[in-house]
């Protein structure tokens, strides 16, 4: 196993031919581990960053990219719900099965709407939003890939970009290892799980990542569990 570069092994869903019942599980093995470790809380934390540090009278557009379920968006309506700030959330995914998913799985959040786009597409980045979420996503690509998507992501949005991905240690690995022998159930889950990690990051690749980026603040911080948040302010 080798930690010290990024793995380009891609993950099993990656093949975006998995759909019905079987990805409905496996998402929802994925949204237990985020949760139980916190990964919500990374997000929003780094939403709450953007919101302070700017001024808006209308409704916050936020746009999550590879949204999965929609359990995301949905921790993100119920936050703005209770803080009485009006909302615009909208999900992208390129699976569309997927979205199938998100958008049954939403139904009492009408302020959450859903899209099949590929955001490496011409037609995502000629889009507009306020504030860009990439929960778990950004390790999905390849460098290079990351570093064309960033400059896509920073035209793209009008407040700031939250990124919360994993970060890539020996410790994490093991420790995942351990956890999904014992309480997970779904061996894709499991395999990916430990990809996701040999794929994830250093401070000092996000730091690469972002050196020709526009954006006036980047503040990258280390998270538990094994997460990094990187909040990039317009």
């Amino acid at each position: 196993m080798n930690i010290k570069t990024r793995s380009n092994r891609k993950e099993i869903m990656d093949h975006h031919d998995l759909d019905g019942e079987e990805l409905e599980r496996i998402l929802g093995e994925v949204e237990g581990v985020n949760r139980l470790l916190g990964g919500y809380k990374v997000t929003l934390e780094g939403i709450d960053k953007i919101l302070k540090s700017g001024c808006y009278s209308q409704p916050v557009e936020i746009m999550d990219v590879g949204c999965g379920n929609g359990n995301m968006l949905r921790e993100v309506a119920k936050i703005g719900r209770s803080r009485g700030i009006r909302m615009k959330l909208i999900g992208v995914d390129i699976s569309n099965s997927t979205i199938e998913i998100a958008r049954k799985e939403s139904v009492d959040f009408p302020e959450i709407s859903f899209e099949t786009m590929d955001v490496t597409s011409r037609d995502f980045g000629e889009k507009k939003t306020d504030i860009i979420l990439c929960t778990l996503t950004l390790h999905h690509f390849k460098d290079k890939e990351i570093e064309d998507l960033m400059k896509v992501f920073e035209k793209v949005c009008q407040m700031g970009i939250v990124i919360n991905d994993l970060h890539r240690s020996r410790l994490a690995y093991h420790l995942f290892k351990l956890y999904s022998n014992l309480y997970m159930k779904n061996e894709i889950a499991k395999k990916d799980g430990l990809t996701s990690i040999l794929r994830s990051f250093r401070k000092e690749d996000l730091k690469w990542y972002g050196r020709n980026l526009k954006a006036r603040n980047q503040m990258i911080s280390w998270k538990w569990a094994f997460r990094y948040q990187w909040v990039l302010l317009k």
